[in-house]
């Protein structure tokens, strides 16, 4: 029975006080705790019915219900004209489209149709016949579901032979259905953001409103008021001119028409490639677009059309226009500025602005250059180093003068040194004389004065001296001779110089292969 409707034995109670009883309306109100208004409808309702006291035997609750609540087009014997409620469910999810605006053209069209209340009333009924995927009302243009599938696709390596898995990408736009997928090797943040603009282009345009999951490549904090979105995440986004509003925690619902997308995805495209093999991801990813392509033709079940129809009337038309370039991937990090006025990313120094010493900074790695960023000003930008231990120092962010640098200089540096021992100051200099600027070298300096923290003075300055004798003039070695004891070896002890091996037949010296006939080409 409708909801909001009352149930067929207090109908029948009604028409028995009415008719067998005599009663009045407000005296059947009363009794059947029920409007007045609600019980002369259903007294009207009868009449228009042809119904009379005592009601006929054969006429149970399903058949008086038809009776009195007759199917759409008829009420109280007459014939209205029937609304398209499919065109009708289509132009609601239109931005700024109401049922009322729609109610006023079936008029337009239907003078002497419906009234808006029983308008309303016929297309709720109608509606609730879809499936659950489709009750959701979703504005065209306006959302787009993005998530991995649970299910991974085997892909041998044609070179190694080892099977590894690849990871099934879906996005649904909102109001049509319409579905991309593709699949990556990865679930990291370079394949999530690939994945995404791959998207947009099958598009040909952006919606506005992006709803991932709560996973860590999109969301880097999930909170169910204010979840704090992955930097490169939110940077693409603003670069499409859309926006990211993740899923709540624990609410499945908030993105089900992704959910519902990736099962329909695993059954129609996935399932038909269970038996086949894979050997690379640029002919699985070919297989997909041809499964794809029938998803996205297939007719509806309840509405007309498919979802690339329902996409080109739709949500084609509302999405953002792509912009002229293409999301360059960015990392972003942050980073702690030195007293040398450089920071370190991936094991190599950049340079900033002196003056923002111990000062924490944003850096944005792309894939050939380094930006800087301090409380969102770009404060320095290079080309991106490769290796390790490299430096890129702009002369402009060197101070005018070092000594009044902070109060740090090579002198100073030495003279700290020189209150270890003569052996320390050796090597801090030593140090300083092989940078091709001396503040080059202060962190390694720094590095090596600060073990005398950890370390007794007199055991860094044994461990300087082995040093100097080794040539090994960097931090990280005075740090492994102090870990491993080797300062506390006597100076005729130490192993400088190559080990003196003792003689045997089976030993021979460069002198063999000098020897005529044995001259190695």
């Amino acid at each position: 029975m409708p909801r909001g409707r009352v149930s067929m034995r207090k109908i029948k109670e009604i028409l028995r006080l009415r008719w067998a009883a005599g009663l009045g309306v407000r005296q059947i109100a009363r009794s059947c705790n029920l409007s007045h208004s609600t019980v002369s409808d259903y007294l009207a309702r009868a009449q228009a019915a042809g119904l009379s006291w005592p009601l006929p035997e054969h006429l149970d609750d399903a058949a008086l219900e038809n009776l009195l609540f007759r199917p759409k087009g008829r009420v109280r014997g007459r014939t209205y004209p029937e609304p398209d409620f499919a065109y009708i469910h289509r132009e609601l999810r239109r931005k700024g489209m109401t049922l009322h605006q729609l109610w006023l053209e079936y008029k337009q069209q239907h003078p002497d149709g419906y009234q808006y209340s029983r308008f309303c009333e016929l297309y709720q009924e109608w509606h609730k016949g879809l499936d659950v995927v489709l009750r959701q009302t979703h504005r065209a243009g306006e959302k787009v579901f993005v998530d991995y599938a649970g299910q991974t696709i085997p892909v041998i390596d044609p070179v190694t032979g080892n099977v590894v898995p690849a990871y099934l990408f879906a996005a649904v736009l909102g109001a049509s259905n319409y579905t991309y997928a593709e699949a990556t090797l990865s679930q990291d943040l370079l394949s999530w953001i690939s994945a995404h603009i791959h998207a947009f282009e099958f598009f040909g345009g952006v919606p506005r409103i992006i709803v991932p999951d709560n996973t860590k490549t999109a969301v880097s904090s999930p909170c169910r008021y204010e979840p704090d979105l992955n930097p490169t995440y939110q940077e693409m986004a603003a670069h499409y001119g859309a926006v990211v509003i993740p899923a709540r925690p624990r609410k499945p619902r908030d993105k089900a028409k992704v959910e519902t997308g990736i099962q329909v995805a695993e059954r129609w495209i996935l399932a038909r490639l269970r038996d086949r093999q894979f050997f690379g991801l640029a002919s699985l990813n070919e297989a997909i677009r041809e499964g794809l392509r029938e998803l996205n033709e297939r007719p509806f079940q309840k509405l007309e059309g498919c979802r690339r129809t329902l996409f080109e009337t739709l949500d084609k038309p509302a999405l953002l226009p792509l912009p002229p370039v293409r999301y360059e991937f960015a990392v972003w990090k942050k980073a702690r500025v030195n007293i040398d006025y450089h920071i370190e990313v991936e094991h190599n120094y950049y340079s900033v602005p002196y003056q923002l010493v111990r000062q924490e900074v944003d850096v944005r790695l792309t894939a050939g250059t380094v930006e800087v960023f301090h409380r969102g000003r770009r404060v320095a930008t290079h080309a991106r180093l490769h290796g390790r231990g490299a430096f890129s120092t702009d002369p402009q962010h060197r101070p005018a003068a070092h000594q009044r640098y902070l109060e740090w200089s090579p002198s100073r540096l030495v003279s700290w040194a020189e209150g270890i021992g003569p052996h320390t100051a050796r090597l801090v200099a030593a140090l300083l004389e092989t940078r091709p600027h001396p503040e080059q070298g202060y962190r390694s300096c720094l590095g090596i004065l600060s073990l005398s923290k950890r370390y007794p003075t007199d055991r860094l300055e044994a461990a300087c001296r082995r040093a100097l004798a080794m040539g090994a003039i960097a931090y990280r070695h005075v740090k492994s001779i102090l870990e491993k004891g080797l300062d506390r070896l006597p100076p005729e002890s130490e192993s400088d110089r190559p080990p003196i091996l003792p003689r045997h037949e089976n030993l021979r010296g460069p002198g063999y292969y000098r020897e005529e006939g044995r001259t190695l080409c």
